[in-house]
């Protein structure tokens, strides 16, 4: 294709939806510390301006990095998470004012323009997301060697039973966040390569296609290392994240449904053995069936956590007792593990709804990104991490809610925690990198479409990749009708091998 066919000339979004959408996601945020401080003190609280602002700038830096290197990015994913993360600030803030142990929003803006900062990184840095596949099994031995940090002497840290965070000086994160990311990169490289073989080669029994056991061996030493997690870090939750997010990306890359009932009869057949093996796990299942107990409830790690966010979610109703009128500093890790609760006592059921509203229209986006991107290796990447937020939310609300055992994972964007907040904005980034290439208009002619120019152009184009004449100016080239002839040589053609006849052996006898 000639020089004029290959270039594009569509315009540069100017992203005005999403400028509006940021807008209004900041008047929410902004909105949210204002009331805080109304409602507890009858005036602005002592962080309003500071939290604001920091709001502000992160809004408007990531907008202005998406306009300049991802222009045709999706307009919605980075509103809703502005608003997710400017309710969280609010909600930590208000903790803050009324006391609780550990809420920190000053701290918590902190590591939110830090994340903003890598989320702005990976797009300005990362011209093409393809380029990850080159590393498909560096991102392997990466997520298992974050995995396995906290089990290093003197650098792994024990938190509430759960050996899942190291500490480096005052600094503590928990390496198992980022280990996702790294393995969502192994999952689409490996899979996108394999995924053939996955899907077709390998014996069937009982009407389900099974893989050959050597088609299996890195995506398993993944799966050994999160029933490790289990096992070694006394980690449900992140062990459970890895688990969904491995079959979830091999059902994207294979369509078959047969993986998604061999990974729930593999879940269930672990759960039940680690329910009645490990006493941690026991005792998360003891606070999920008998949380009201008395034994369970005063037990130390019982069930008291879990019936106070009960209480608060029934304290807060239908509407809410409204910003800094509930008492969600009662519950332990209300900014954190249960902030969920803590919204849904101030927010009550209508704001609970619409947080998970926008959660969902972000999983959503995602998951359009990765149906409209053209390659294979993004549409695995984009859809697992996508489907990574989306399992991690039903996690926490399950846990909360007492839907499944609860794990220790917290809210994306919204938790006070710095590792969560980091990796978090990071699949932000991967995915405006990913949904700019699939939104992108592409140079080349669409299927059953002409290139621009023209039928000539386009002939003279695929002739020139052939080794023929180079193109011409339109017009230049000698148009031959059914009655016209051109001297061409003729190439002659070998004559036809002569075909013997077959004739009847005699000896044969007859049939």
């Amino acid at each position: 294709m000639s020089a004029a066919a290959a270039t594009t000339t569509a315009r540069r979004p100017a992203r005005l939806a999403e400028l509006l959408l940021l807008a209004l996601a900041l008047a929410a945020g902004v909105g949210a510390f204002a009331l805080v401080g109304i409602n507890m003190e009858g005036r602005l609280p002592d962080g309003f301006w500071l939290e604001s602002a920091g709001l502000a700038l992160i809004a408007v830096a990531a907008h202005v990095v998406v306009r300049i290197r991802a222009p045709w990015a999706d307009q919605v994913i980075l509103p809703s998470v502005v608003l997710l993360n400017g309710l969280g600030l609010a909600m930590i803030l208000r903790l803050q004012e009324a006391g609780a142990a550990g809420a920190n929003a000053a701290r918590n803006m902190q590591w939110s323009v830090l994340g903003v900062v890598l989320a702005c990184l990976v797009v300005w840095f990362l011209r093409d997301h393809r380029w990850l596949r080159r590393y498909t099994y560096t991102a392997m031995i990466t997520g298992l060697v974050l995995v396995m940090l906290p089990l290093v002497p003197g650098l792994g840290r024990t938190i509430n039973g759960a050996k899942i965070w190291i500490g480096v000086g005052p600094l503590s994160l928990q390496p198992a966040e980022f280990a996702k990311i790294a393995f969502a990169v192994f999952f689409a490289g490996y899979l996108v390569t394999n995924r053939d073989t996955l899907a077709l080669a390998g014996p069937r029994i009982l009407g389900l296609q099974l893989p050959r056991l050597r088609d299996l061996g890195p995506i398993l030493i993944v799966w050994a290392a999160s029933l490790a997690v289990l096992v070694l870090e006394r980690d449900l939750g992140t062990s459970l994240l890895f688990f969904g997010l491995f079959v979830a990306m091999l059902y994207l890359a294979t369509e078959r449904i047969s993986w998604v009932l061999i990974g729930l009869v593999l879940f269930g057949a672990g759960a039940a053995v680690a329910g009645s093996v490990f006493p941690h796990v026991q005792r998360r299942m003891e606070v999920w069936l008998h949380p009201f107990e008395g034994d369970v409830y005063n037990a130390t790690g019982g069930s008291y956590q879990v019936v106070q966010g009960l209480f608060g979610l029934a304290n807060g109703g239908l509407f809410g007792a409204g910003w800094g009128e509930g008492y969600p500093q009662r519950v332990p890790y209300s900014f954190s593990d249960f902030i969920y609760s803590s919204l849904g006592e101030e927010l009550g059921l209508t704001g609970l709804l619409a947080v998970l509203l926008v959660f969902m229209i972000v999983v959503e986006r995602g998951l359009r990104t990765a149906l409209g991107v053209r390659d294979g290796f993004g549409k695995l990447l984009a859809g697992g991490l996508a489907f990574s937020l989306a399992l991690q939310l039903f996690v926490v609300v399950g846990g909360i809610t007492r839907i499944i055992p609860l794990t220790g994972l917290t809210v994306p964007f919204m938790a006070q925690g710095g590792s969560s907040l980091l990796a978090n904005w990071i699949v932000v980034g991967l995915l405006l990198k990913i949904s700019d290439d699939a939104r992108r208009p592409s140079p080349l002619p669409e299927r059953g479409e002409v290139g621009p120019g023209g039928v000539h152009e386009a002939a003279a184009g695929d002739g020139e990749r052939d080794g023929a004449l180079p193109d011409v100016p339109t017009g230049a080239h000698p148009v031959t009708t059914p009655t016209e002839t051109v001297d061409r040589p003729v190439p002659a053609r070998p004559p036809l091998p002569r075909r013997t006849p077959s004739r009847p052996n005699p000896e044969a006898g007859t049939p």
